[in-house]
């Protein structure tokens, strides 16, 4: 640490460094100490940028730096975890941008080491963070819907062939780890997880590269069974022209709770066994969203509201300071990626798939 504040190390400095950047600026209790990239001019340019902080060009340099206290993971998601082994063992808190790792083995690997290390390992997952979507949790939780019925995510994005001409590793299943579902629906799949509050036992899918010249898919379709019994859907695209918000709906025996975009657009209960569920009031924020939360990157990954990256960044500070696992850990991040690999497997075999949960 200098003078109380965390010193944070960016590995990787790409489109994602961005939001963690302003995420440690956010914080009183955190700086930029260093940046690493293997572009140097880019590398050098934001270390400019961020008060001069120290440049490396190789990340094993940047690990043993004494000013960084915390390593922020923006690298291509098929090296996360080389990253992520080497900090621990340097002794660095870590925070990882999503997806933890593209591979069950390698995400056990990061854990262990972290937890070898009595480090911090937090990961992100933004959409856990709005508190919109912590309401809907909570209501799911309480009972409110009754027996849950089903769990439904659609993501019909858009991504153009510019993007994916963008960097040489994204539409990849050795950097990217896959497509749509992998880069940019794992977010909703983690989100509809988190709100059902049950992994997803087994799934059958189909999916196919239908608009894009990619080794991976732009257009997925996905059949869950949850282990709380109910059923549901996964509808995972960049394909759609132009894009669509984000949609989550949850369903039980006594009411349904739909979100679109970091807003409640249905909620209706009802306390008879039997009964009609009426519409519940809500409150003005959970009824809509403000302009930032508007700029949704449906269609642009340069719009993605960074007020997520400025909780995590605060929570792990807090979560290293108070000595307790962060808001969101490796091993409830993996839960997505281990339903991703699951969903290709079933793609793959063209069978029904039982989910395989790491530790």
């Amino acid at each position: 640490m200098k003078n109380g504040k965390f010193g944070f190390g960016i590995l990787g400095c790409g489109v994602i460094s961005t939001a963690h950047l302003k995420g440690i600026a956010s914080c009183p209790q955190a700086y930029v100490a260093a940046v690493c990239d293997i572009d140097e001019d880019k590398g050098r340019k934001l270390a400019a940028e961020n008060g001069n902080a120290k440049f490396y060009k190789d990340y094993r340099d940047l690990v043993k730096d004494p000013e960084v206290d915390v390593v922020s993971i923006c690298t291509p998601s098929g090296i996360h975890a080389e990253g992520v082994v080497a900090a621990a063992q340097a002794g660095k808190h870590l925070l990882c941008e999503k997806p933890l790792d593209i591979c069950a083995e390698k995400m056990s690997r990061m854990i262990e080491a972290a937890d070898k290390a009595r480090v911090k390992l937090g990961c992100v997952f933004q959409m856990r963070t709005d508190a919109v979507n912590i309401k809907a949790r909570e209501i799911v939780r309480s009972g409110q819907l009754g027996r849950l019925t089903m769990g439904d995510a659609f993501m019909k994005y858009y991504r153009s062939r510019a993007y994916y001409a963008s960097a040489g590793w994204r539409g990849t299943w050795e950097l990217d780890g896959g497509g749509a579902l992998m880069n940019q629906c794992v977010h909703g799949i983690d989100l509809l997880m988190w709100l059902m509050d049950s992994p997803v036992e087994r799934v059958f899918a189909r999916a196919k590269h239908l608009v894009r010249d990619i080794e991976v898919e732009d257009t997925c379709c996905a059949s869950l069974q949850f282990a709380n019994g109910a059923l549901g859907t996964i509808i995972g695209t960049t394909s759609c022209n132009p894009g669509e918000p984000t949609r989550v709906e949850i369903h039980g025996d006594l009411g349904s709770l739909c979100m679109s975009d970091k807003k409640i657009t249905h909620y209706a209960v009802t306390s008879e066994p039997d009964g009609l569920a009426q519409d519940q009031t809500q409150s003005p924020q959970e009824s809509q969203n403000d302009s930032e939360d508007k700029m949704s990157a449906m269609n642009d990954p340069g719009k993605i509201s960074l007020r997520g990256h400025s909780f995590l960044v605060h929570d792990l500070i807090a979560a290293i300071t108070e000595d307790r696992e962060p808001y969101i850990d490796g091993r409830s991040a993996r839960r997505a990626v281990d339903l991703i690999l699951a969903i290709y497997e079933s793609v793959r075999s063209g069978k029904d798939v039982q989910v395989k949960y790491g530790a």
